[in-house]
């Protein structure tokens, strides 16, 4: 079956939004493998809203703090983003991690600012218990339209650009592992027993990466 027709991808999202808590995809469905087609209609305003209002609840149940439209098995190119988690003070200045306020992303691609990168560790609802360090470009630009209809061109700097990066990578069919160094692999219960703290020295030590 052809997913990403229009017709089918109408179907996907009835069934996601009619769910109370809709599963999320994890790694091997072969939805997140592929590029997602991009938006250009083929949801009314109403069902569109229904949609990005159930992902924004599955992306808070999970928690995370970004969920693109595969990850609830649809192929279309949309992202949630929200990131208003309280953080340390320590981790917040290092990371860059001042609070963002939830948007929606229609379409998006970034641009790399600059040459400047930064290294953390990351993890992925669609690849549950498991986490490592990406190094990603610091500064980004990020294109995308509003469920508005708007065209926004919006610049993001430290663990906002890394977020938009990663969901958008996703409307790609890349997952942050793709990226990742993978000597620094480790399950969700050792990062937060071992290496839950600013920056990735002592991993980088520890692990040898």
């Amino acid at each position: 079956m052809n997913l990403s027709t229009r017709e089918n991808i109408r179907a996907l999202v009835r069934h996601v939004v009619e769910q109370e808590q809709p599963p999320i995809v994890q790694l091997g469905d072969p939805v997140l493998r592929n590029p997602a087609v991009p938006f250009d209609g083929q949801l009314d305003d109403s069902e569109l809203t229904g949609l990005l209002a159930v992902m924004r609840r599955a992306m808070h149940d999970a928690p995370g703090v970004g969920l693109a439209a595969p990850q609830l098995g649809i192929p279309l190119r949309l992202a949630v983003i929200e990131d208003i988690i309280p953080q340390p003070d320590g981790i917040a200045e290092l990371c860059e991690r001042p609070p963002l306020p939830y948007f929606a992303v229609i379409n998006p691609a970034y641009t790399p600012i600059g040459r400047d990168t930064s290294s953390f560790f990351e993890g992925c609802l669609s690849f549950s218990g498991w986490q490592a360090v990406v190094e990603r470009h610091r500064t980004v630009q990020l294109e995308y339209q509003t469920p508005e209809g708007m065209h926004v061109t919006r610049q993001f700097t430290g663990w906002s650009a890394r977020i938009v990066q990663h969901e958008t990578d996703h409307l790609n069919g890349a997952i942050y592992i793709d990226k990742a160094n993978t000597r620094s692999l480790v399950s969700s219960a050792a990062y937060s027993e071992h290496w839950a703290q600013p920056g990735i020295e002592l991993a980088q030590r520890s692990l040898n990466f």
